[in-house]
C-alpha cells in the first residue's frame, strides 16, 4: 500500500530507506526522574501495565488503551485476556498473588503501584480486548491501593480497536473500525488525555512538531531479543536536547503498529509528539518486529508472534512481566540511558566506563572487569539490560554469578557519583559461559507431566521447580520446558 507523506520530507526519507542511514546513540539527556511515565495500545498496554509494575519506583505515570490486568495471560491462554471475556475475582486473586509474591524481588516493592497515576482507556464498540478486561485492570490497580483521584477510566460510544484521536491523520481508519493502522479520529484527544492525567495542565499543543526532533536509533544496544527491531524512534524536543529539565514519556505500540508495518503513523497520528514539544515532553518510541518462529508461552502453548506484538504472553521467558524480562529490560535500560545526561534530572556527569571485558568464564560464572572512572564511587553492572549487582561495585570487577551454562550474555557497566546518580552505560562486552546449554523438551503438558517434568492440579499443569503455569494438563496444549537444574524446569526456548 503506497504511503502518503506525514511528515517533512526529512522524515519521510529516513522512515522510507533506514538502510541508507546509521542509527544514532540514543543520547543522554536531563530527564527529571520523578516524571518518567508510560503508556500503549493493547499489547503495548499489557506492556505499560508490566513496566509499570515491574519498576514501579521508576514509572510515575502508566496509561493503558485497551488492555488487560497483569499477568492474565501468565495463568490463562491469551484469548481469555481478550475479546471481552469475563475475568473473575478469583483468577485477579491469582494474578495478585504474584504481585505479592514477587514485590521487592523480581519486581519492584508493590506498594509504589499506589503512587502512580493511571490513565485506562476503552471503546465500547472494541471487540478486540473490549470493556470486562480493561475493568478487571481497574480492579487491580484498586487492590493495589491506587485512590480514585488517581485513577481515570474512560469509556467511548462508537470506539473501536484504535488509539483515538482529535483529527484527521493521514492513512488512517475510521473510529468504529478495528483496522490499520489502529489510529483514528474519535473526537477525543487520547495522548493529550493520558498525558495531563501524568503531568496536569499542558501548554497548547504544537501541530507541526518539527521533523528534525525526530531521531532513530541504535535499539541493538540494549537487547537482541527477536522480536524487538534493530531501531527504534525518540522525539527530543530542541529545549530537551539543549539541556533543559525535561519529562519523559514512553509510548508503546500495539501489534501490527511498529514502523516497519505502518511507517511513522504511530509516531506522529498518535498525537504524543504535538504535546511533547510544547511542554518538554521525551517521548521514546520503541519497536518491536516480526517474529515467525513457534515459541512457548506462559499459558497458551506454542505460538509464533507474527504481528510483531509486545510479549505479555512468555514468549521470550517466563519472567517477561518481572524486571528481568528481556523486552521489560530493554525499555527500562533505554529508559535509564535518556535519564543519564544533567543533574538537573538526578542523572550523573560522569562519563560511562570504557574497556569493559568478560573474562573467566565457568558454567555459571563470568567475571566482568573495566577501567576506573574518576570521581565515580562505585559502579553498577546490567547483564541483558538487567542489574545483577544488589549494591554498588567499589572496585573495577565484578563476578555474575548463577547464569546458565552454554549461554551468551552480554553486560554494561555505569558510573556511580557520591549522590548514587549513575552515568550513561558502556558499551556492552558480551561472553559465553562453559558447558552444554540447558536442555529443552517440547511435548503436551500431559506428556510432561508422565516423564516427570511438570505436575498437575486441578486440571492445570505446573512445572516442576519453577512451578511455573503451563496452561490446562490435556494432550492438546504443547509447552516447551527448559532444564535448568535438577528437576528444575522453566517455560522458555532454547538457548
Amino acid at each position: 500500500m503506497a504511503r502518503a507523506p506525514l511528515l517533512a520530507t526529512a522524515l519521510v526519507a529516513a522512515l522510507a530507506a533506514p538502510a541508507s542511514r546509521a542509527a544514532s546513540a540514543l543520547p543522554a539527556l536531563n530527564i527529571d526522574r520523578a516524571a518518567i511515565t508510560v503508556s500503549g495500545l493493547s499489547s503495548g498496554g499489557f506492556m505499560a501495565n508490566q513496566l509499570g509494575i515491574a519498576y514501579s519506583a521508576t514509572f510515575r505515570g502508566v496509561g493503558v488503551f485497551a488492555a488487560g490486568p497483569y499477568m492474565c495471560a501468565g495463568h490463562s491462554h491469551y484469548t481469555a485476556c481478550m475479546y471481552n471475556a469475563g475475568i473473575s475475582s478469583s483468577r485477579l486473586a491469582t494474578m495478585q498473588a504474584d504481585i505479592d509474591r514477587w514485590s521487592g524481588s523480581s519486581i519492584d516493592a508493590k506498594s509504589n503501584i499506589a503512587a502512580q497515576k493511571v490513565f485506562l482507556f476503552v471503546g465500547n464498540g472494541d471487540t478486540t480486548v473490549g470493556p470486562n478486561p480493561v475493568l478487571a485492570l481497574q480492579s487491580q490497580y484498586q487492590a493495589n491501593g491506587v485512590p480514585a483521584a488517581n485513577l481515570q477510566l474512560v469509556r467511548r460510544d462508537g470506539t473501536a480497536h484504535v488509539f483515538p484521536t482529535d483529527f484527521a491523520g493521514t492513512g488512517n481508519n475510521a473510529c468504529n473500525s478495528a483496522s490499520s493502522p489502529y489510529i483514528a479520529n474519535c473526537g477525543y484527544d487520547g495522548a493529550k488525555a493520558a498525558l495531563s492525567m501524568f503531568y496536569g495542565t499542558l501548554n497548547p499543543r504544537n501541530d507541526a512538531p518539527p521533523a528534525a526532533r525526530y531521531l532513530e536509533f541504535d535499539q541493538s544496544a540494549f537487547t537482541s531479543n527477536p522480536g524487538m527491531a534493530a531501531t527504534g524512534w525518540v522525539y527530543v524536543p530542541a529545549d530537551c536536547a539543549a539541556g533543559t529539565s525535561c519529562r519523559l514519556h514512553v509510548a508503546l505500540h500495539g501489534c501490527q503498529q511498529n514502523q516497519a508495518t505502518i511507517g511513522d503513523r504511530f509516531l506522529v497520528n498518535t498525537g504524543y509528539t504535538r504535546w511533547a514539544d510544547t511542554n518538554r515532553i521525551v517521548v521514546l518510541f520503541p519497536q518491536t518486529r516480526v517474529d515467525s518462529t513457534s515459541r512457548s508461552t506462559a499459558a497458551s502453548g506454542s505460538l509464533p508472534n507474527p504481528n510483531g506484538c509486545w510479549d505479555w504472553v512468555g514468549w521470550y521467558g517466563g519472567s517477561f512481566a518481572q524486571r528481568s524480562g528481556t523486552q521489560v529490560a530493554a525499555i527500562k535500560a533505554m529508559v535509564d540511558r535518556l535519564a543519564s545526561g544533567g543533574s538537573g534530572g538526578g542523572g550523573s556527569t560522569l562519563p560511562a566506563p570504557t574497556g569493559v571485558a568478560a573474562s573467566g568464564a565457568t558454567a555459571s560464572s563470568m567475571v566482568i572487569a573495566w577501567g576506573a572512572v574518576t570521581g565515580a564511587s562505585g559502579y553498577n553492572v546490567y547483564r541483558n539490560g538487567g542489574k545483577a549487582n544488589s549494591a554498588p561495585v567499589a572496585g573495577t570487577s565484578f563476578t555474575d554469578t548463577g547464569l546458565a551454562p552454554g549461554t551468551t550474555y552480554a553486560w554494561t557497566v555505569t558510573a556511580v557519583d557520591a549522590g548514587g546518580a549513575e552515568s550513561a552505560p558502556s558499551a556492552p562486552a558480551s561472553g559465553t559461559t562453559t558447558g552444554s546449554a540447558a536442555v529443552c523438551f517440547t511435548a503436551s503438558n500431559y506428556a510432561h507431566t508422565t516423564a516427570g517434568r511438570a505436575t498437575q492440579r486441578l486440571g492445570l499443569a505446573y512445572a516442576n521447580g519453577s512451578n511455573q503455569a503451563m496452561g490446562l494438563w490435556n494432550v492438546f496444549v504443547t509447552t516447551t520446558l527448559k532444564q535448568t537444574g535438577a528437576n528444575h524446569y522453566v517455560i522458555g526456548s532454547c538457548p
